[in-house]
């Protein structure tokens, strides 16, 4: 869950103009390139001698730093760094990969090297009074990070962390005045106004705490760490009704977060919930990884990572930054990395249970997928009414194709629905489809109309019951209606592109068909049912020899292992000659207007 909900303003700043200081992170955002599967990548360096020493350790950081590796990355240009200590460019690049890679110690170390020779170096700053901060050393805390400053978020982060460092002091009302006194884009004051009263709460300063985190609610009532202070405070203040209704506002936005049904709980029971921070360590965290977690959502990887992993130095078992940072793993396809995030939130807290099913559906995506299944397994037996983990697990059951067990998983799903509404139309479409692809035929037909009723105009429903129907040689009329109100919705999706064109197939309209499963094929050059169904629309129009290159090319692609033996007999024998159309397929021929 997010820090804060950006509007228009703040979405934009946060994703414009956005740069690190030091040589390597002014550089822009290196091309991403394609995972390896594993996740992992191993590089040898290269010993022949201390040049090819020190270029195969760099080459090798380089391409780990394109492969998101920072672990990598940090420790082969500390090996070049080695033998070559006075290089400057190393010096820097070892520096930004060893504090991606969360080794803020060793960070520390370089970041020191650094400031003895560039002593505007921002970053380094930030991270060396970031280290004072922890260490209770406030005055120099304050000293480096104020000379950290550079734009608006940058500013805004140095601002909150001098405050912080402040009320280490025992100084609230310097604290306060050195927030207040930022100006900046116009959505600072809700920044401000959370941290000063958290400064304030934390000061015992319960009318001056009151009056700030009331203003912050004021103006964004959809803000989680927002609405847990304001909650919390009124909870201590004799207002436990109206502590209530602020989480129960929220839970109408965004239902069944742990941290807001504790809050409605702990609220109804009257119970006085303590301040957000109870410390200014933890307050400096608490300002990193609202920035940094915001900044992951708009795109700026690199300088969240930053900051969420300098939150975690300041408080290793922050739950929502570690669930952050899992996040921006995700987002750069780092599952591996990811996984290493989810495993560290700790057992106690409320957020465990999201962290978990986030882990499973990493290690569904690096090939571990029954250590998966069995996490979300042991979530649902704990609680059966868990409808995260019943859908999560349904997920990777059916990408697993185990067609049979997901049917049974999604229908507990749908027996935990508080109640069946619009939403609730995702449940019988995922289970219609294993029901279709477990044999199941009349279950599935009853599930996806289902789907319909609950969603009408659902394209990817319209599409699969459509789909299913026309290849089922029943339907077909009112099957190709639905392809197209699909496609008319989705014109650039290659799967449902593929069923309009597979629909003109099936009623023998095989120019019609070309057309559209040639488009299909641009959409998605690399799934084989795509490429077999082209193959067979190019036999039919008389394309003979490029049908047998499009059936290769679907068999090479490790097609489904029912689906191998026919197109292989294809590749052989090519297709039986054409039969007559159905007098349902003529009449929908006659009445069909083409693409």
């Amino acid at each position: 869950m997010s820090f804060l909900s950006c509007r228009a303003v703040l979405c934009a700043s946060l994703a414009l103009g956005l740069s690190l200081p030091g040589q390597a992170l002014a550089q822009q955002k290196q091309k991403k390139t394609e995972s390896i599967r594993s996740g992992v990548v191993e590089f040898a360096p290269v010993d022949r001698g201390k040049g090819s020493t020190i270029a195969g350790n760099y080459l090798a950081a380089r391409h780990a730093s394109v492969e998101r590796d920072a672990g990598a990355a940090a420790s082969f240009y500390r090996s070049a760094l080695r033998a070559d200590p006075k290089n400057a460019e190393l010096l820097d690049r070892a520096f930004i990969s060893t504090l991606a890679d969360g080794d803020i110690d060793e960070a520390v170390k370089l970041a020191e090297k650094i400031l003895q020779v560039d002593k505007s170096n921002r970053i380094a700053r930030l991270v060396v009074g970031v280290r004072a901060l922890k260490q209770k050393q406030y005055a120099a805390a304050q000293q480096n990070i104020n000379q950290s400053v550079r734009g608006p978020i940058t500013d805004l982060v140095a601002a909150l962390l001098s405050g912080w460092a402040a009320m280490g002091a025992g100084d609230v009302k310097v604290a306060a005045a050195s927030v207040d006194k930022l100006a900046g884009p116009e959505w600072y004051p809700i920044f401000k106004d959370l941290h000063i009263g958290l400064m304030y709460d934390l000061a015992n300063k319960p009318k001056e705490a009151g009056a700030r985190l009331e203003r912050a609610y004021k103006l964004d009532d959809s803000a989680l760490r927002v609405v847990d202070s304001y909650g919390r405070w009124l909870s201590r203040n004799d207002k436990p009704e109206a502590a209530a209704a602020v989480y129960e506002a929220f839970d109408k936005k965004l239902s069944r977060h742990p941290l807001v049904i504790e809050g409605i709980q702990e609220a109804k029971a009257g119970r006085k919930m303590p301040p957000l921070v109870s410390s200014p360590q933890a307050g400096a965290a608490e300002a990193l990884y609202g920035i940094g977690a915001s900044l992951t959502r708009r795109g700026a990887e690199d300088l969240a990572l930053v900051y969420l992993q300098l939150a975690l130095y300041l408080e290793p078992t922050h739950a929502l930054a570690l669930l952050s940072l899992g996040d921006l793993y995700e987002t750069v396809k780092r599952p591996q990395l990811a996984i290493k995030a989810y495993e560290r939130v700790p057992a106690s807290s409320l957020l465990k249970r999201n962290a978990q099913i986030q882990l499973a559906t990493n290690l569904d995506s690096v090939e571990r997928s029954e250590e998966g299944i069995k996490i979300l397994k042991s979530l649902t037996e704990e609680n059966p009414k868990d409808i995260e983990s019943i859908m999560a697990l349904g997920n990777i059951e059916r990408g697993k194709k185990k067609f049979a067990e997901c049917g049974e998983t999604y229908t507990l799903g749908i027996d935990a629905l508080p109640a069946i509404n619009e939403q609730s139309w995702v449940f019988y479409y995922f289970r219609g489809i294993c029901y279709e692809r477990s044999k199941q035929w009349p279950k599935a037909e009853a599930d996806l109309k289902k789907a319909l009723e609950l969603k009408p105009e659902q394209p990817h429903v319209l599409n699969y019951l459509g789909y299913s129907w026309i290849d089922q040689g029943t339907n077909l009329d009112e099957g190709m209606k639905m392809i197209r109100r699909a496609v008319e919705q989705r014109p650039d999706d290659g799967y449902i592109v593929d069923s309009l064109g597979w629909a003109y197939y099936r009623i023998g309209n095989y120019e019609e068909a070309t057309k559209h499963l040639e488009r299909a094929i641009d959409l998605r050059p690399e799934d084989p049912t795509i490429n077999d169904h082209l193959g067979d629309a190019y036999w039919r129009v008389g394309r003979k020899l490029e049908a047998r290159f499009q059936w290769s090319h679907a068999r090479d692609l490790k097609p489904e292992a029912d689906e191998l033996p026919k197109i292989e007999a294809k590749i052989k024998d090519g297709l039986p000659d054409d039969k007559e159309p159905t007098a349902a397929a003529n009449e929908v021929k006659k009445n069909d207007k083409g693409g």
